[in-house]
């Protein structure tokens, strides 16, 4: 599509011997989009055509971009060129913009847009740690749908480019006007993550007053009904400086989960408390009392807190109570690995499942700012023996225990850093090595790519997984983890038989996994009622569907013969 040309794709053009153009979506500036059908593997997708002149992304960024995947943002599957235009091929997202709906409702609730927030800090949180960093560049209600679900997608990656430290400036100025941070116009730096935040506080602004960008200014000034504690975090997010800013999402995302933190109400009641310590404390110091004595007394009052509050957890009767005392000894001491730990284990997997409330709830802990200067998490990863403890268990409770799809997504990075680990026992670091290259394969092996083109070995996914089972995984971790590997191990031969058939995994292989699991089962797992970590029944449940695999095996690859010594070919 040339510039000025109203020449579109007709309905029926097949795009790359696969993509089908059904009809026109929408038009707007110099591009257009359509739907079309991808007939190979019957499923809908958007193709949004652009002149090349206007899309400024090299090959690298257009590859890179094909690789992200992210519950906020559309997958892109193809960048195809034809003529002088690009045809982008991306997931197709059904329903509105925030624009629409903010042109025919005008403005949303409170509520709601800090709903939306969270989740466009997330995926902005997402591209801003890829490496290289990628900005978005173009935040604004006409880039964001709402699904018919409720949640928001990040649509249109036109303008968004690789962060380069060695680059003083962006060398191009894009974003829209209004929206668009100052060093996006006026090019007096690079645009970075701050670059967004900007951009992000600018639409809140919008969503929650229906004014136009170009009227910001403070929405406590607008209406008194709004959260001081907002207005706090919109004008924050707007400074002129970008030092001034908020410097990652994840401190933007924790400041709007606690935005009523920032209310004038409770600055007050907590100068009251600073009082009420500050006086004892002034007074000790007038006593005679050092600095220095002063500050191991606060290190063992500490300790001492933190102790306290561990106890407290552990001996709490209700999960509320459990789930706040660990928090609290993490804020108390955010290096140690106990609290962590106790929390992930012994009060979030007290049921074997890990909630999507539960991950959030951990994720919060993980990203406050105990010390007021850093996270938990960054002043925890400093103990790099505590912190490879946390990413094993975390791993393997996302891997086998969270109850979302995502489990294996964001297991990988926790898994990853485990594997890393030199203060890890050795069979956790092979573990963990295993099953983050098994989370990056879950998504995509044994099928046929988005595109219809790429098939992914199943042979190398079975390697791995046999390999992992391997040994006697009692002894090398616990009866807790071997139960769930050895039960990942039938789940997938019951379910992906034929596809490890088709990829050369012979019926042999597969039985001898099976009376391998069969036999753990019976020989490692300690019997003694009120000893073992699994219940007889867990265990009966297993050898149950280890028989009914073996009969999904046969049948897969037809009868079994008899052979002249009575055994089974």
């Amino acid at each position: 599509m040339k510039k000025g040309r109203d020449k579109m794709l007709e309905t029926g053009t097949v795009i790359d011997g696969k993509y089908k153009i059904l009809n026109v979506l929408g038009r707007g500036g110099m591009s257009v989009v359509y739907l079309a059908m991808n007939e190979r593997v019957n499923r809908q997708w958007a193709i949004k055509e652009v002149p090349k002149d206007d899309y400024r992304m090299d090959r690298k960024e257009m590859e890179m971009m094909k690789k992200l995947r992210h519950p906020h943002l559309p997958g892109v599957i193809d960048v195809i060129e034809q003529g002088d235009s690009l045809l982008i091929v991306m997931d197709y997202i059904e329903g509105r913009s925030l624009q629409s709906i903010l042109a025919e409702h005008g403005a949303r609730p409170q509520d709601q847009v800090i709903r939306w927030a969270g989740q466009l800090c997330d995926v902005l949180s997402y591209l801003h740690t890829r490496e290289p960093a990628i900005i978005y560049r173009d935040m604004k209600p006409a880039n964001v749908m709402l699904k018919p679900d409720g949640n928001v997608m990040l649509i249109d990656l036109g303008a968004a480019r690789e962060y380069k430290p060695q680059n003083m400036k962006d060398t191009i100025s894009l974003g829209t006007k209004g929206y668009a941070a100052p060093e996006q116009y006026d090019r007096t730096g690079q645009s970075d993550a701050r670059t967004d935040i900007y951009s992000l506080g600018v639409m809140l602004f919008q969503l929650l007053t229906g004014e136009s960008p170009h009227a910001l200014r403070p929405i406590c000034r607008i209406s008194d009904a709004f959260s001081p504690g907002l207005d706090a975090i919109i004008r924050k997010c707007t400074q002129v400086k970008k030092e001034d800013r908020y410097q990652s999402c994840e401190e933007l995302s924790y400041a709007l989960a606690h935005y009523w933190e920032l209310d004038e109400a409770y600055r007050g009641k907590q100068k009251i408390r600073l009082f009420s310590f500050l006086v004892p404390a002034v007074f000790t110091f007038a006593l005679g009392i050092g600095a220095a004595a002063f500050r191991e007394q606060e290190i063992y009052i500490r300790e001492h807190d933190y102790e306290t509050c561990l106890l407290a957890a552990r001996n709490s009767t209700d999960r509320e109570s459990e789930i706040e005392n660990y928090r609290k000894a993490v804020s108390l001491d955010p290096y140690r690995e106990d609290a962590y730990l106790a929390l992930l284990e012994d009060a979030f997997l007290d049921d074997h499942v890990l909630t999507a409330e539960e991950s959030r709830q951990l994720r919060l802990v993980l990203i406050d700012y105990g010390d007021g200067r850093q996270t938990n998490e960054s002043v925890f990863r400093t103990n790099e023996k505590g912190y490879a403890e946390f990413a094993y268990a975390a791993g393997i409770a996302y891997y086998y225990k969270f109850e979302e799809k995502s489990n294996k997504k964001n297991a990988k990075g926790y898994l990853e850093i485990a594997a890393a680990s030199g203060d890890l026992e050795q069979s956790q670091v092979e573990r963990a090595r295993r099953l983050g290259r098994i989370a990056g394969y879950y998504s995509q092996v044994g099928i046929v790519d988005e595109a219809g083109d790429i098939y992914v070995s199943c042979r190398d996914y079975w390697e791995d997984l046999t390999g992992f089972t391997a040994g006697n995984l009692v002894e090398l971790d616990n009866e807790r983890t071997a139960l769930v590997v050895y039960e990942e191990l039938v789940n997938q031969i019951v379910s992906r038989t034929a596809e490890f058939q088709a990829d050369g995994v012979e019926r042999a292989e597969m039985l001898r996994e099976l009376a391998k699991v069969r036999q753990h089962l019976e020989t490692d797992f300690d019997r003694v009622p009120g000893n073992r970590r699994v219940t007889e029944e867990e265990l009966d449940a297993l050898l149950d569907h280890v028989e009914f695999a073996e009969k999904i095996v046969w049948s897969a690859y037809g009868r079994k013969e008899e052979q002249e010594d009575g055994t089974v070919s």
